[in-house]
């Protein structure tokens, strides 16, 4: 008997262009078609909420191959709304999987295709820019699916993050020997585990509170430090989070502001964001210290930027990206201030940037604790 040919699925861009594939998982979604260069981490990169809102086309040409392993998760469950890849590996050859990666987005209902020819896609998405677009393995009417594109909102004025963030407020414990040293609050806009992993690692007790959290509740409980986590969508609706961040300032808090964290510093602090033409999502962006002329390899995912000019007298930018210039960290005069618009948690990713953590601990350590 002849092998069964795969069913076919579609990727339907808002300009008109069509991406026949296979169906690796089945489903109809709408997003922002954006895409990603990291070689490995895939499963890092699904279970990324700052990825709330996007279809997510992978520019390495096998992905699936070491399988799905619960123990690498950055949250409980994939968020992209679509994934796409050349190819699919069906069966993973790797000891720790517990299954294969079409299962895995079948499970979870995240439509998936691949079969199609992502280096003309990803050169599409670079001279045109991140578009709105639909993945489905069950329709096929082209022209329906443009005209639904037309009406379906773009990711700049789109507030995702009260679809991303914690329920209610949790605590974890640190994680390092002798235990706690600081308490941390950290606001989840869509916070991946490696963050807090790595906070805990450092001998920082966390207290997670939902991105809502009024800046009184958090000064009320006592901790040395704020760190502003990523998390999806733009920045600037965001507006009730941006009055509390301004407000954490006026107290003197120290903050660590990560990607979308960075970006509401930006923000508080007067100043304003811009959409990128298709954004930074990879683990591979080269970032310079103006100061030091030291280059990181930074992993990120992001698609709004700081915009350098609109920055207050005493706030500069300290670190930029060699690929376009754009802001990638600032310091604040006088302020206990860190800012980081990339990961340096990685996962996935290099781990060049993962000694700022230590860093704003250290100067922590110089201050006596708010409360």
């Amino acid at each position: 008997m002849p092998a069964m040919r795969p069913q076919e699925a579609l990727l339907v861009l808002e300009d008109g262009s069509v991406f026949a594939g296979d169906a690796v998982a089945a489903g109809t979604r709408f997003g922002e078609v954006v895409f990603n260069t990291a070689m490995t981490g895939y499963q890092e990169v699904l279970t990324d909420p700052s990825y709330r809102g996007q279809i997510v086309v992978m520019t390495q040409p096998h992905i699936g191959n070491y399988g799905v392993d619960s123990e690498v998760a950055e949250s409980g469950r994939p968020w992209v709304e679509g994934f796409v890849a050349r190819r699919f590996t069906r069966e993973p050859s790797n000891h720790t999987s517990e299954e294969g990666l079409p299962g895995y987005l079948d499970r979870h209902g995240i439509p998936a295709l691949d079969g199609i020819d992502t280096r003309a896609l990803v050169r599409r998405l670079r001279e045109r820019g991140a578009l709105r677009g639909v993945i489905t393995t069950e329709r096929s009417e082209v022209a329906a699916l443009v005209a639904e594109l037309a009406d379906f909102p773009s990711m700049a004025g789109r507030a995702l993050v009260e679809e991303v963030t914690c329920p209610s407020p949790r605590t974890v414990p640190a994680a390092a020997p002798g235990g706690a040293r600081f308490r941390l609050a950290v606001y989840d806009f869509g916070c991946k585990a490696n963050i807090l992993r790595s906070l805990a690692l450092e001998g920082a007790e966390l207290e997670v509170v939902p991105a809502s959290t009024p800046a009184a509740r958090v000064l009320e409980l006592g901790v040395d430090g704020v760190v502003l986590s990523n998390g999806p969508g733009d920045p600037e609706p965001l507006t009730g989070i941006v009055d509390s961040v301004r407000e954490l300032l006026a107290a003197g808090m120290p903050l660590f502001g990560i990607c979308l964290g960075h970006q509401l510093l930006g923000l508080a602090l007067g100043g304003r964001t811009f959409k990128l033409k298709f954004g930074h999502h990879g683990g591979n962006q080269p970032v310079v210290d103006l100061a030091t002329r030291r280059v990181a390899i930074t992993s990120q995912n992001h698609g709004f930027a700081v915009d350098p000019d609109s920055l207050p007298a005493g706030c500069r930018a300290t670190e930029v990206n060699l690929n376009d210039g754009t802001v990638e960290a600032f310091a604040v005069e006088g302020r206990p201030v860190l800012s980081v618009q990339y990961h340096p948690e990685a996962a996935p990713g290099p781990h060049d940037s993962s000694p700022l953590f230590r860093r704003f601990l250290a100067e922590l350590r110089a201050r006596p604790a708010v409360g």
